[in-house]
């Protein structure tokens, strides 16, 4: 089984390092990795377009990429490696990615890379962060993988997981528990300060506190200890109010036909 494994937090992060050294332990698994060179966190899916992307390797033998991780996937797909991988990994990253932080984050924009290119995709994150207890999450990573290798679910139809791992040791860490993403408040005011040269700096401001963290939610499962998992898809359409807009746009080409 070949596995890519990438990250938001840089190449030289403790989560990806003890991700690689967790997988890479499971017998018969090739593991590469294909990460940014710096911190890349909120950067969501985005490619760059409109700069040259460069490919170093570390004395480790992680390769680096100077762009997104998107890009880092994506380079990686599309050439650099030769061959299609498996499975996509992303992660861990040092801090939660649940509810809306999902559109954000960087992290699950790197698994969902892998996931457009119909590979099945896991983003790993703790909830906390700072790395505590970084290699019971790790270790976890490595025992969901090999099952579901076991299980058959590795190198059939893509799929894209979110895993949520609490900030706990292997004893204290709750069952994995089947989520939908939570909610979050609107974000907290843009932070603003005067620079050196007298001009106004804007910092966005941290994350909203959970909205929805009911039961069934990773914000619930997670706050009780437990690892949330939630798959995730790409497509965004609202199935719901489709009739509803049908009727609405019927409506509007009406009236733009008078303009």
């Amino acid at each position: 089984m070949k596995i890519l494994i990438s990250n938001d937090d840089g190449f030289q992060a403790p989560g990806i390092v003890a991700l690689h050294q967790a997988i890479a332990q499971i017998e018969g698994v090739q593991v590469e990795v294909v990460a940014p060179e710096h911190n890349n966190s909120a950067k969501s899916n985005a490619l760059t377009l409109n700069a040259p992307l460069y490919v170093h390797r570390a004395a480790n033998g992680f390769r680096y990429v100077n762009g997104t991780p998107a890009d880092c996937v994506h380079i990686a797909l599309t050439g650099l490696l030769g061959y299609r991988p498996d499975l996509v990994l992303s992660g861990i990253n040092n801090g939660a990615n649940m509810g809306d932080d999902t559109i954000y984050s960087g992290t699950v924009g790197a698994a969902m890379e892998g996931f457009l290119f119909g590979i099945p995709a896991i983003a790993f994150s703790q909830v906390e962060s700072g790395w505590a207890h970084l290699e019971a999450a790790a270790d976890k990573a490595r025992a969901m993988v090999a099952q579901l290798r076991q299980q058959q679910l590795v190198g059939s139809a893509p799929w894209l997981l979110n895993v949520n791992i609490p900030n706990r040791s292997r004893d204290a860490l709750g069952a994995l528990k089947l989520c939908r993403l939570g909610r979050r408040h609107a974000a907290e005011p843009v932070i603003t300060q005067i620079s050196p040269r007298g001009e106004t700096m804007y910092w966005i401001g941290s994350a909203g506190a959970a909205k929805d963290e009911a039961e069934g939610t990773d914000f619930h499962a997670t706050a009780h200890g437990h690892i949330a998992v939630t798959p995730l898809k790409v497509d965004l359409t609202d199935y719901q109010n489709l009739g509803y807009w049908g009727q609405t746009a019927a409506r509007l080409q009406t009236a733009m036909e008078s303009v």
